[in-house]
Formats: C-alpha cells, sequence, structure tokens
C-alpha cells in the first residue's frame, strides 16, 4: 500500500528537475518495517566478520564510484564539486570504520566481589532501527547511521530528506552490490515526514530512533519516543562559536575560520555561527578575513563555483532576512562576494562588522554563508557569551599558546572543539553535542554502542 505521488528532485543551483521519486505514505512505512523485521532475526545471528565484508566491500565501491557519486550530491545538494568529493570521501570511511569495528562487539567476564559467581557481560544489537537524515550531507549523514547499525546486527528503516533522496538510493544500491541482503536496508522517500516518522515509533518491532535535523523536529520526536521508551540519538542544533586571541597565527585563524564557516556553504550544523576577535588583532583579521571572502566564487557546482547556492527558496528567504535585521540591529556588511547571473538559490559570502552583542543573528543557526564577526578584550565575558546559547554542538579556539587554547577550550559548552583547526568531524572521534544540540554520539566506538543493548549473564560457579 502506497501513494501514487511522486516528489520531483531539483538542482537548487540551475531549478532543472534531475528525477523523480515515490512520495511515499505510512502504508508504505509499515512495510517497511515488515521486511526489516523479517530481515532481523538472520542479519542479528549473522558473523560479525561477515557483516564486516560487506561493510568494506560497500566502502570499496563508493571510492570507485567516488567521481559519479561527487556529482551527484553536488547537482542534488547543489553544493561545490570540491566540497561533493570531500564528502564521498568522509561517508566512505564510516563504512570502512564499522566494517572493523563490526568484528569488536565487546563484552567482558568477571568475578562478583563476594565470590560464588561469574559475570558474563554482552552487548546485543538493538533491533529495528529508524534513522532520519538531512539534506546538507546526504552520504555522509546516512553512512554515519547506517554504518553502525548494519555493524552492530540491527536492521534499518531510513527517511531520507526530500530535498536529497537520490544520494541515499544511490548507496543502498552499492550496499546490495556488496552483498547486503534484501530488507536490512529499507528506504522510505517522503515529503509527510511526521507521520512516517510516527508510524515507525508507534511500531513495537522498532527499537531505535536516530534523527539529525533540527533541535525543534528533535523534541517532538523524543516526547513520541518517550511514549515506548524508544532508543534514541538525536544530533540537533548548532550555534557554533570561533574564538581568536590576540597571539593567534592569524593566517591559520583566517584559513581555518573559512573552513568552519563556508564548508557546505556554512549549512552544516558545525558552521561557525559567532566569531570572536580579540580586540587588538580585529582589524587585521577583517581584512585578511574578508578578503578571503571576497574572492569566494559562487555559482552551479558544474562551473567549478566554491560556494553553490542555498538548498531551496525558503532557506533563501530566512537567511535573507536573519542579515537584513541585523543590519538594522546595528551590524554592517563589510565583505561580501559577488552573484552569479544564475536562476538558483544563491547568496553571496558575507561578513558581518560591528554586530552588536545582543544581535539576534548570534542567538540562531544561521545556515548560509554569513559571518558575524563581535569584538572581545575580557576572557570571562568571552566565554560568558561564547555559553550564552542553549545550542552546544561545536567550538574552533585559534591561539598562539596551545596551553590557553586547550584551557579556553576545556571552558567552551560543547562537545566537540577544533584547536587551531576548522574542522572537527572525524570518522574515528565521538561526534555530537551537549545541552539542546542533541543526545548521544556517532563516530568511533561509542557510535556503535548507539545500536547496541547490554546485556549481563550471572552464573553460579562452584569453587
Amino acid at each position: 500500500m502506497t501513494s501514487n505521488r511522486i516528489i520531483a528532485v531539483e538542482n537548487p543551483a540551475t531549478l532543472e528537475v534531475l528525477g523523480e521519486v515515490p512520495d511515499q505514505d505510512v502504508g508504505a512505512a509499515r512495510e517497511a518495517v515488515d521486511r526489516a523485521s523479517r530481515a532481523f532475526a538472520d542479519w542479528s545471528r549473522t558473523a560479525p566478520r561477515h557483516r564486516s565484508d560487506i561493510l568494506r566491500r560497500a566502502f570499496e565501491h563508493m571510492l570507485r564510484d567516488r567521481d559519479e557519486l561527487a556529482v551527484l550530491i553536488a547537482r542534488e545538494n547543489g553544493k561545490s564539486l570540491v566540497d561533493a568529493a570531500a564528502e564521498v570521501g568522509y561517508a566512505a570511511e564510516f563504512l570502512r570504520w564499522f566494517s572493523e569495528e563490526a568484528v569488536r562487539p565487546g563484552g567482558e567476564y568477571g568475578e562478583a566481589p563476594f565470590g560464588g559467581t561469574r559475570t558474563l557481560v554482552t552487548h546485543r544489537p538493538v533491533g529495528v532501527a529508524a534513522l532520519v537524515t538531512p539534506w546538507n550531507f546526504p552520504a555522509a549523514m546516512a553512512t554515519r547511521k547506517i554504518a553502525p547499525a548494519l555493524a552492530a546486527g540491527c536492521t534499518v528503516v531510513l527517511k531520507p530528506a526530500p530535498e536529497t533522496p537520490l544520494t541515499a538510493l544511490a548507496l543502498a544500491r552499492l550496499l546490495s552490490e556488496a552483498g547486503l541482503p534484501d530488507g536490512v536496508l529499507e528506504i522510505v522517500t517522503t515529503t509527510d515526514a511526521g507521520p512516517v516518522v510516527s508510524t515507525w515509533l508507534e511500531d513495537e518491532r522498532v527499537r531505535k530512533i536516530s534523527f539529525t535535523g533540527s533541535t525543534g523536529v528533535g523534541r517532538t520526536l523524543l516526547r513520541q519516543a518517550a511514549d515506548r521508551i524508544v532508543n534514541a540519538s538525536m544530533e540537533l542544533g548548532g550555534n557554533a562559536p570561533v574564538v581568536i586571541t590576540e597571539d593567534a597565527d592569524l593566517d591559520a585563524a583566517v584559513a581555518g575560520t573559512m573552513i568552519a564557516k563556508f564548508r557546505n556553504g556554512g549549512q552544516a550544523c558545525t558552521a561557525a555561527n559567532r566569531i570572536f576577535v580579540h580586540s587588538a588583532v580585529a582589524f587585521d583579521f577583517l581584512a585578511k578575513f574578508g578578503a578571503e571572502v571576497e574572492k569566494l566564487s559562487v555559482g552551479p557546482a558544474v562551473g567549478g563555483a566554491a560556494i553553490g547556492p542555498l538548498i531551496n527558496a525558503r532557506a533563501l528567504h530566512r537567511v535573507t532576512e536573519a542579515v537584513d535585521l541585523a543590519v538594522r540591529e546595528g551590524a554592517r556588511i563589510s565583505h561580501q562576494a559577488g552573484l552569479p547571473e544564475a536562476p538558483g538559490y544563491f547568496y553571496p559570502p558575507t561578513v558581518l562588522a560591528d554586530v552588536p552583542a545582543d544581535a539576534t543573528i548570534l542567538r540562531e543557526e544561521i545556515f548560509g554563508p554569513v559571518a558575524p564577526i563581535v569584538l572581545w578584550r575580557d576572557e570571562d565575558e568571552l566565554l560568558r557569551q561564547v555559553n550564552d546559547t542553549k545550542y552546544g554542538l561545536a567550538a574552533y579556539v585559534f591561539a598562539g599558546d596551545l596551553g590557553r587554547a586547550v584551557r579556553l577550550g576545556e571552558r567552551i559548552e560543547a562537545g566537540m572543539v577544533g584547536i587551531n583547526r576548522g574542522l572537527v568531524s572525524d570518522p574515528s572521534a565521538p561526534f555530537g553535542g551537549v545541552k539542546q544540540s542533541g543526545l548521544g554520539r556517532e563516530g568511533a566506538r561509542d557510535g556503535l554502542r548507539e545500536f547496541q543493548e547490554t546485556q549481563y549473564l550471572s552464573v553460579e560457579w562452584s569453587t
């Protein structure tokens, strides 16, 4: 049972329709769980080495098809080809990392303190896992969830974003080619996410929800998950600060901030959202940083541009309104890149100077190529401003004194801090935030544990 509606997938740079996929309904969602539930018994008992081999082959297939996948992502998402190629490599690494973790499910053996028994601790797959992924990293956000779920022995129902379903379907084909059995990974494409995901959360066979998206939607899903006490992982919004001290290497700080701010056109939950520059180096930093921003080429990925479009008209309107409000509140546009003559949803990379500490743009995710600069002088006041947010996903510190940089990083309320670098994501490291930026971690060994339940056996032991 499914609807006859379709989703027309649009290239946000050219507005051309790239393809069509089914716009599925709750009937399709139930059928996906039926298939995943039937497949779970065999997949959960499959030898870890066999699961590992499938993930490893999928990793190799992704690298084999890297150029083709990069073009697909660039056309579907709008990001530059350089960014898209980097995403394919990053996404593939989750398949490799968890192919290696699949054969290390963990466990413990010990003697009880009072003697007479032995304790055996094992880790088992949670069950059918519902995964919900966003459009901004359509390959990496999918493999970051799919790979640990499959490595743990779970089966998966996945709802990709309606803006970028083609990448998810391409990944599913690669996994099938690598030997993944039917039913282990089921994909439901829909524009009506609420009823589909609610159907999964209401189904007794679904024992896990892993979501990446906005904090508002995450709260709603957590309320629904609470009704059945469903195991939940949430990677939610961010409001990442960049701190630049008076002794920082300014060239390195500029280069790192460019990455932290403009990777994927600023459409990332880890993107620099607030740039705090010490007043002693503010003039020089702004000149160097602004010059780099003005050099950024904007346009369709196929033309080799560094910055692509925003994902849709709604995003373009939201970013435009945020900058207009910031200017009304006292900020000024100090530097800006040019725009192409193209029909897509383009916004010029923009630097905002003289941003008041209480400006609205500093309180919410921008999710676009806009860099607000805030001056600071006192370290305690700086940290108060940095931590004055409901979010706590990523942060960045650039300082000449490494000890000071680490001390500052430790005082920032964030799950991840880049020290003298503008990138924090790594499959071998635990990705996640604090406060309203989420629950749980993805990547590293923590990522596997998110899809496992712990069981212990207390064994009578005669001595």
